[in-house]
């Protein structure tokens, strides 16, 4: 098997709690019905993927009102109250990171869909940004997992040979990505699981 070196972690899902229904549950009082509905017809996860490759929110939110003008005051909410989204560290995953990062035998960066307006307030909350070796986000590349340019531009940067990397993310369709490029992607669930699933690469944590 070949030697692992490096470890490429998204971050929302991984190890940070984002989640618009902390905004959304409160807002429409309750009702997960309503709110899965505007979520799956109004502020759907391609409208803020978008946003997350590059395009100004601010514009993003003006396009989805012009659509949508009776939703207005809630479309608003989206990035107007995106801080309170923020629910906090993923704890058992920051435990393997810092394991992983005292270990000194990895190169650590992460690769992240996450709009450049927003991600600096990411930063200011989650001290624990500041141990990779560097951060690839979507929005200053102005492309996004899972398009291979997002790839490309990680291995690229920091050197990384696919076969010797690991890449975790929650969204499988991430995974089959990387997969696809010959990195090793590793579908996280939990904590718990992760280090399960990084003992088949001979990585005991």
């Amino acid at each position: 098997m070949t030697k692992i070196d490096t470890f490429i972690f998204d971050l929302g899902g991984v190890l940070i709690d984002w989640n618009p229904e902390y905004v959304f549950l409160d807002a429409f009082n309750g009702d997960r019905k309503k709110m899965q509905w505007f979520f799956d017809n109004i502020c759907t996860s391609d409208w803020n993927e978008n946003q997350d490759a590059g395009y100004p929110l601010a514009q993003g939110t003006l396009d989805l009102i012009k659509k949508f003008p009776e939703h207005k005051t809630y479309i608003e909410k989206f990035y107007g109250e995106w801080e309170n989204m923020l629910g906090g560290s993923i704890e058992g995953t920051v435990k393997i990171l810092n394991k992983l990062v005292n270990s000194n035998q990895y190169k650590i960066v992460a690769l992240t869909n996450w709009s450049n307006e927003t991600f600096p307030i990411a930063q200011k909350h989650f001290e624990f940004l500041k141990w990779f070796e560097g951060i690839v986000v979507s929005g200053d590349e102005k492309t996004r997992k899972p398009f291979k340019d997002i790839y490309d531009i990680t291995l690229n940067r920091f050197s990384i040979k696919p076969e010797n990397a690991i890449f975790i993310d929650d969204n499988i369709r991430n995974i089959e990505a990387a997969n696809n490029l010959g990195i090793n992607g590793v579908h996280f669930k939990t904590p718990e699981l992760l280090i399960q699933q990084l003992k088949t690469y001979h990585i005991h944590l």
